[in-house]
């Protein structure tokens, strides 16, 4: 694979990693469109916080050729770490500041000036709706809050592509949703997310498309639909008006029978082409539907068959918290 052009977000080819005789990444290939949410799924130590650091320019690939905004991450880091901001699993957050002061310690790092850091530290706090405690230490914030202050600190320096790596572990089900809308946001005025989670929830929701990386090859990749159309389980469920309707059907089709719902569960081909067939032998054969509906496996089964993990095995590898870089001198 070649590396693709100026709109490819993130283009990598045969990346590997190795720690001594543990090989964590065996030859990664990827092809991030600007604009979008990639998520990344896999198992503990499968490799997704090696493949970030990667990304990121924190440590070196063994092998492999990459291209970070179009720029080379090993001959041009400062071009890489100008254009891109990281939130770690942990929450670089400093409790013992306020929120304005951390907004205001990144924006001396991005060397954005002293007018420049405060105004824009200001439009973070209320987009993230945390003007009125902007002046409070983070260490009285919620989990929530902490949260997305530590995304606000990512997005200091106006990245065109951000790397969140577990971003919502540890909140509650509505701090979560709640990043979630944050996240949609940044990728509705045109901010790339590679993200990495644990809740396959997260992944269905916010992702364009997934890859699912386990003992450090990339198991399979596609949009969340495709993903669950690779695993059984996939069926489509037939409902009659008449118990003769349910008869015919079942002669016709096989599959498992309802005789009190006057339904048939039919396994297969979920996908247009599959259910054209279907409805096309039902019609030839005069046999009339009432309802159909559609059942697919969940990112839960296509986890399980491709990793023979459980999703709660999925929390990945625990690393040191990371941020954005500083941008080039």
């Amino acid at each position: 694979m070649t590396p693709s052009p100026a709109r490819t977000a993130v283009a990598a080819a045969g990346l590997r990693k190795s720690y001594g005789d543990q090989t964590v990444l065996d030859g990664i290939d990827l092809d991030i469109p600007a604009g979008t949410v990639y998520s990344l799924l896999g198992p503990n130590g499968a490799g997704k916080t090696t493949m970030v650091k990667i990304l990121t320019t924190l440590i070196g690939a063994d092998e492999g050729r990459m291209r970070i905004l179009g720029h080379d991450p090993v001959r041009e880091p400062d071009a890489v770490r100008a254009g891109i901001g990281v939130t770690g699993q942990y929450s670089a957050v400093d409790g013992l500041l306020t929120g304005e002061e951390n907004l205001r310690l990144m924006a001396d790092l991005h060397r954005l000036g002293r007018r420049a850091g405060r105004r824009r530290g200001a439009e973070l706090l209320e987009r993230f709706d945390l003007t009125d405690a902007a002046r409070k230490p983070a260490a009285a914030y919620s989990g929530g809050m902490r949260r997305r202050l530590d995304l606000a600190m990512s997005l200091v320096g106006d990245p065109r592509l951000l790397f969140l790596d577990e971003p919502t572990t540890g909140l509650d089900p509505r701090s979560r949703r709640g990043l979630w809308d944050i996240i949609r946001g940044l990728v509705a005025d045109g901010v790339t997310v590679f993200l990495t989670t644990q809740y396959l929830e997260e992944a269905d929701r916010l992702a364009d498309r997934i890859a699912v990386l386990d003992r450090g090859v990339i198991a399979a990749e596609g949009t969340a639909d495709e993903l669950k159309r690779r695993v059984a389980g996939g069926h489509v469920r037939l409902r009659f008006d008449t118990a003769a309707g349910l008869d015919d059907a079942a002669r016709l089709l096989g599959g498992r029978r309802d005789d009190e719902a006057l339904a048939l569960q039919v396994p297969g081909d979920t996908g247009v082409t599959g259910l054209r067939s279907l409805l096309a032998r039902l019609d030839d054969a005069g046999i009339a539907v009432e309802e159909l509906s559609v059942h697919t496996p969940d990112l839960d089964d296509v986890f399980l068959a491709l990793t023979g993990h459980g999703a709660g095995d999925g929390a990945g590898t625990q690393n040191p918290p990371v941020h954005a870089q500083r941008k080039a001198a």
